[in-house]
């Protein structure tokens, strides 16, 4: 009996057991993503300091004086064109171009990001419909197999800023302008995983169910919609959560050669044209966190489909 273990008040064991919060935070993702971030966040004031340093000095010399140590680092934390903005100056900016703009403005970033993600969506809907057609023609059709895979695949060996400003250049030519050239770049970046990613989810039921649907006397189409079609959406939403966020970049680099004056793109273009690195960056941390809640939803939508169709 004296080695039995002690029940606690609130019916754990001993003082072992822990608050159920404290738990899942540590044997969960909480934990590991809130460690990793403060890792970045402290490289990124470290990597602030050091690429600001010599010009913060030259700077408070030109001034007069010799600055000291904590004089410098204080400095390097709020130049006013830092070669690498500090992370609270990327906050403030994004608080600023978020939260204090009205949506409409275009010093809104919320309005560049609203034109960036148009386009994202218009060409991601675009090149997934693509890559589903272009997937069920080629397991159907050893032809399309053998002669257009190897074109999809030397399509993606053309870098995409070779490929942009053509893109644009010939569309504006025909008189085509606005949302639907940068989506085409986004169609170009984002058929290709789904179409490669469906026709590996096609072609992965088992030979003996084919088998056994050709017995049933089962049509193609049938074979299709019954049998392919469901084994192919682990392959799919996985594809898709990749050509998410490459039509997001193709959206942004399509921007890039136009000169536009709205979309994440533009704010990229204008804060280089002006030094203002601060911008930049806070262009990019929207681009990154927009990115991320794309890949989220695909996510969810993924656990919504696989859970009625059955699926595991």
């Amino acid at each position: 009996m004296s080695g039995a273990p002690i029940a606690a008040p609130g019916g754990g064991v001993g003082r072992s057991a822990a608050p159920g919060w404290v738990s899942r935070a540590m044997g969960g993702k909480v934990l590991p993503v809130l460690v990793v971030a403060l890792a970045i966040v402290l490289l990124w004031y470290l990597g602030t300091a050091f690429l600001n340093w010599q010009t913060t000095v030259d700077r408070l010399t030109r001034a007069g004086g010799a600055p000291g140590f904590s004089e410098i680092l204080s400095q390097t934390m709020q130049a006013e064109r830092p070669v690498l903005p500090a992370p609270h100056q990327v906050v403030a900016e994004l608080w600023k171009t978020v939260v204090e703009m009205r949506v409409t403005s275009p010093r809104s970033l919320l309005f560049h990001a609203w034109v960036t993600l148009s386009s994202t969506l218009l060409g991601f809907a675009i090149g997934t419909g693509l890559g589903i057609a272009l997937a069920i023609g080629i397991i159907h059709s050893k032809t399309l197999d053998k002669s257009l895979m190897p074109w999809i695949v030397a399509s993606q060996m053309i870098p995409i800023l070779a490929v942009a400003p053509m893109i644009i250049v010939v569309l504006a030519s025909l008189g085509i302008t606005g949302l639907l050239p940068k989506a085409i770049i986004s169609t170009y970046l984002s058929f290709f995983p789904v179409t490669v990613g469906m026709v590996k989810g096609l072609r992965s039921p088992d030979t003996m169910l084919t088998d056994l649907m050709r017995t049933y006397h089962a049509s193609p189409t049938q074979v299709l919609l019954k049998l392919r079609l469901p084994a192919s959406l682990p392959f799919l939403f996985a594809s898709m959560k990749v050509a998410v966020a490459a039509a997001l970049v193709g959206a942004i680099v399509g921007e890039l050669p136009t000169g536009a004056q709205a979309g994440l793109g533009a704010r990229l273009l204008a804060g280089s044209y002006y030094g203002q690195t601060v911008q930049i960056w806070a262009a990019l941390v929207a681009a990154s966190v927009m990115a991320g809640l794309l890949v989220w939803t695909v996510g969810v939508a993924e656990r919504l489909v696989l859970k009625r169709t059955g699926a595991r």
